[in-house]
């Protein structure tokens, strides 16, 4: 199986701007990087580290319309740009970061704020319900959006059929994180402008590389199904589904019980070989890291270990199917 090229850099923040001055080719195109070994630190932080964490006091640029999520962007006292969003999904998409991270996924600088003002807010819509007209908040999650280093290069897209690293190790080794993280919206761009697969367009000061990468993991955390099952953020859901994580190994191949958007294409055709080749960085991941990174997400102690708990019983699901020999079940 033909492996894709690898570039480690650091992951920054990320903003819409214009088309780059050349298109991707396999040289510079990757999906995956070899992660290092993650800190305690790494876990509370994530991507963007201390250093780049939001400074007060937040200026407040707009209201953000986009997506389905009240969100405003503001500065920070450094001058950054931030996407401040509210509402159920500002702890999932904050400890997703730190997951992928840890895995050698595409993450970008994201980071759980309690509570904190914004100066300047006025004209409010879908946000005014979250920010007091004294420009107090509470539980936000901060994205770091900065077009010096890294953007979206939105004139390429693509889908869980249809993108150079197919039947891969590493796109399939993002397939079971996904589902592993119960993120059901997994939407990609044959829904247009719903789609939550994108190309980052990474620049460093010799080189620009394209980053193929599943951005959004707002709908994480809970339960997987139809309409009126699926959940965020319920640390009792996500233990009750745990069970049926894994269902089993057909002649090689894993049997998921993951139901999301293009389900099949998410789960069909992943091999236990797939599931070897990502375990080393799964299994590494200690509780006391998951319940770090939890925490630093927004979750309270009880709720973290709930999560951990059933995060680690998943990777020891493909614990065990990596270690029997292949076959049908029964």
């Amino acid at each position: 199986m033909i492996r894709t090229f690898v570039y480690s850099f650091v992951v920054a923040g990320a903003c819409f701007a214009g088309q780059p001055p050349e298109s991707p080719t396999p040289d510079n195109r990757i999906v995956w990087r070899e992660p290092r070994p993650m800190t305690d630190s790494d876990w509370v932080w994530g991507p963007g580290g201390e250093q780049r964490a939001p400074v007060a006091p937040f200026q407040f640029v707009k209201e953000n319309l986009g997506g389905t999520n009240p969100k405003v962007n503001v500065r920070d006292a450094r001058g950054a740009l931030w996407i401040v969003k509210f509402g159920g999904e500002v702890h999932t998409d904050v400890f997703a970061a730190r997951l992928l991270y840890a895995t050698g996924y595409a993450a970008e600088p994201t980071y759980f704020i309690a509570q904190g003002e914004i100066r300047g807010v006025q004209g409010l819509k879908r946000a005014k319900a979250y920010i007091g007209r004294d420009g107090r908040f509470r539980n936000a999650r901060f994205k770091l959006r900065d077009d010096k280093k890294q953007s979206y290069a939105d004139q390429y897209k693509w889908t869980w059929v249809d993108n150079p690293f197919l039947g891969t190790h590493e796109m399939n080794g993002l397939r079971i994180l996904a589902m592993m993280a119960s993120n059901w919206d997994t939407k990609d761009a044959r829904d247009g402008e719903g789609s939550n697969t994108a190309v980052l367009l990474q620049r460093n000061s010799n080189s620009k590389v394209y980053w193929y990468a599943l951005t959004d993991w707002g709908s994480t955390l809970g339960s997987w199904g139809g309409f009126f099952k699926r959940s965020r953020w319920d640390s009792a859901a996500y233990q009750s589904q745990t069970r049926d994580f894994v269902k089993g190994v057909d002649k090689g191949t894993v049997v998921w019980g993951f139901q999301g958007k293009h389900g099949h294409d998410v789960a069909d055709g992943i091999t236990v070989e797939d599931v070897r080749w990502i375990l080393p960085y799964l299994s590494r991941i200690t509780r006391d890291q998951m319940m770090a990174g939890l925490i630093a997400s927004g979750a309270a102690p009880d709720t973290a270990r709930k999560f951990s708990t059933a995060m680690r019983s998943r990777i020891e699901q493909l614990e065990r199917i990596a270690a029997a020999p292949g076959g049908p079940t029964d």
